[in-house]
Order: C-alpha cells, then sequence, then structure tokens
C-alpha cells in the first residue's frame, strides 16, 4: 500500500505564495499599474496628437486592456513582470499597445514601479506612431509617472518629437518635458526648453529660447 505524504509548506514558499495573491488580487499592484496605463497612454497620446495639429485623442474615453505576461517572478522580495504587453482601444476605437521589457516593484511599502524599454505604438488617423523611452517609473502614491532619458515619437508623413525629462502628473492632468522638447511636422520645426501641457484642457506650452519655423503652404487643419 503506498504510503500518502503529506506536503510541508515553508514559510519562505508560503509567503511568496501570499505575494503572488498580492498581486494578481483586485486593488492590487497589478491592476494599479494596469490603471496608470490606461490613464496615461491616451493623455499622451492627446498631447503629441494636438502638437502635431491633428484631432487628438480623448483622455476620457474608456479603455480596455488585454494583458499577456510571459512570467512572473518574485525574487529576493520583488515583484516582476518581464516581457509585458497591454493592448488596448481607446474611445473611437483605435488600437494601441504599450510593451515593457520590464516592470519592477522592489517592495510594497516602497511604492515605485520601474519600468524598461517601453515601446507604445498607437493608430492614429493619419497612420501609424511610434513612441519610446528606455525607462521610466511610477510613483504609485503620488500618481506621477516620470521618463528617465529621452522619449522620442516618430508618426506617419514625418511627424516627429524628442522630449527629455518627462514627468505626467496623472492628478493634475499635466505633463512637462523639463529638459528640452524638439520636432517637427510637415509645415516646420519646432524646439524650446520647455514644454507645458494641460491635459485636460488639451493646451501646450513652449517656453524657454521658443523656436517655430513654418513652410508657408504646409499647414493642413484637420
Amino acid at each position: 500500500m503506498a504510503s500518502r505524504h503529506r506536503r510541508i509548506e515553508t514559510a519562505q514558499a508560503k509567503e511568496r505564495r501570499h505575494e503572488r495573491q498580492h498581486w494578481a488580487e483586485p486593488g492590487g499592484t497589478h491592476d494599479r499599474l494596469v490603471g496608470l496605463l490606461a490613464r496615461a497612454l491616451p493623455m499622451a497620446v492627446g498631447v503629441l496628437a494636438a502638437l502635431m495639429v491633428i484631432t487628438p485623442l480623448s483622455p476620457r474615453g474608456e479603455v480596455s486592456f488585454l494583458l499577456d505576461r510571459n512570467k512572473v517572478a518574485i525574487i529576493e522580495e520583488r515583484l516582476r513582470v518581464d516581457n509585458a504587453l497591454y493592448r488596448g482601444a481607446d474611445d473611437q476605437g483605435r488600437p494601441f499597445s504599450l510593451t515593457a521589457g520590464e516592470a519592477v516593484q522592489r517592495s510594497s511599502s516602497e511604492g515605485i514601479v520601474r519600468m524598461n524599454d517601453l515601446v507604445a505604438r498607437l493608430l492614429l488617423d493619419d497612420g501609424p506612431a511610434r513612441l519610446s523611452a528606455e525607462a521610466g517609473q511610477y510613483d504609485i502614491d503620488e500618481e506621477v509617472v516620470s521618463i528617465i532619458g529621452p522619449m522620442r515619437m516618430l508618426a506617419a508623413d514625418g511627424y516627429r518629437m524628442l522630449a527629455r525629462d518627462v514627468s505626467v502628473d496623472l492628478a493634475n492632468k499635466q505633463l512637462v518635458g523639463a529638459g528640452g522638447v524638439d520636432g517637427a511636422i510637415p509645415a516646420g520645426t519646432f524646439r524650446a526648453d520647455r514644454l507645458t501641457a494641460d491635459l485636460s484642457a488639451r493646451t501646450i506650452t513652449l517656453t524657454g529660447n521658443a523656436r517655430l519655423r513654418m513652410v508657408p503652404g504646409e499647414l493642413r487643419m484637420p
């Protein structure tokens, strides 16, 4: 007669199981991270679209997400998502996606989610657009997203933008590019030392050595 062996769960294994449950439970870290993406991506797209003189996306629309996680691991009390893929659609049904090579929250007490290799792909009215950043972090308590290094945007028909030291205040719906911004649209080029955007009012302010060079006859109205 085969003997039955009772499985003994170590304290470490029990702690890891509880942390996995906390990560996946409603209102947990995973839900808050997805909520961040649902709010930040459409608002960022609206700012870029307004800057490029095309119809902006509404940041007030509902966004649905499909999460594809290739790997979730707990290493030394850190929660990590590798090769995360987020898919969504804006209120007009236009798809977008965000990939992150890695998203890590080192501890629940720290309240910071660090993300690397960020790439957002968006389908705008005039064609596809791509936003990329090497790294960023989300302060859960302050609801502020900070991009580390430059944020690049490339879109159809020659639209491009490079902004540095970008931060997004989700609570106040404010975007600031404190390290300078430069870019181009079919109608010309622009640059400034600082970019400030009100995501609710959809207004953009370029300050500090602001330069805007327009090509006559090239401006296209939406």
